[in-house]
């Protein structure tokens, strides 16, 4: 079902994603650091959900939550009303690709298809369709180190589309690309989540970027991270399929504005 940006009424279905009193410490008891305190979240089915924020404020932290990779002190995640597990039921994207360099690219797609079991004889064809949806055909028989930054994160992002997860969990996927990149992957992305209605939670340090692409934006602070401030962004994505236009739009401009103004507060 394709997404909108028309949040469903509370308590209407399940959230996706439920934290609710999350805290997060690392280290000895001596030394323990706070990541993250008493943060509250809830994802509906098909929202594209951003988190934003300064350096060690925790968003990667309730990410790593949320993928099942981390467990709270103190609190309760829940995906889906069950205990997240990693490799389960959500694919994630790193910053970095984190291919296997010594497979080709259908080889790394084919070995996420063999661990959720697909079928041998079926994966070819999974390979194909995968590579299709990220604007990359006919590229299995390529190796990873052939390809271009923007190719292998798009080949990461299909690895993550491997078990059509409900839920994409996207750890600034695109910051480490050049710009002309960073907006093609940024639009296929937004056109992707759209068309699957998949649940999407991302982290980005850019507030153009969360307004390009979230349904909702977080605001994280640091010492402790926690979430101080929520935008919704009600653009109407579908009159335009033109990004350039969106940007320009008033209404963009003036989303990024008070998106800005709230990550600058103390």
């Amino acid at each position: 079902m394709p997404r909108t940006d028309a949040f469903p009424a509370p308590g209407a279905v399940e959230p996706a994603v439920e934290l609710a009193g999350v805290s997060v410490r690392y280290g000895p008891a001596k030394q323990r650091v706070t990541a993250v305190e008493g943060v509250d979240l809830r994802i509906h089915a098909g929202e594209f959900v951003v988190l934003v924020g300064p350096s060690g404020c925790g968003k990667t932290t309730l990410l790593r939550v949320a993928a099942g990779f981390e467990r709270p002190a103190t609190g309760t995640a829940l995906v889906r009303g069950g205990t997240p597990e990693p490799g389960r039921g959500a694919g994630v994207v790193f910053q970095q690709p984190r291919l296997f360099p010594w497979r080709t690219v259908g080889g790394n797609l084919g070995f996420a298809l063999a661990r959720h079991g697909v079928p041998r004889a079926e994966r070819p064809a999974r390979i194909a369709e995968l590579l299709e949806r990220v604007g990359l055909p006919g590229l299995a028989a390529r190796r990873t180190w052939e390809l271009s930054g923007g190719q292998q994160q798009r080949v990461a992002i299909a690895r993550a589309l491997a078990a059509e997860p409900e839920l994409l969990l996207m750890d600034e996927p695109f910051a480490a690309l050049d710009a002309l990149t960073r907006e093609r992957l940024q639009e296929e992305v937004r056109t992707l989540a759209a068309r699957l209605g998949t649940t999407v939670l991302f982290v980005t340090h850019s507030a153009e970027e969360a307004v390009l692409l979230g349904s909702r934006v977080l605001v994280m602070a640091a010492s402790p991270g926690r979430v101080v401030a929520e935008l919704p962004v009600p653009l109407d994505r579908t009159a335009t399929t033109d990004v350039a236009a969106l940007r320009s739009s008033p209404e963009f401009a003036h989303l990024r504005g008070r998106l800005t103004e709230a990550m600058r507060r103390p």
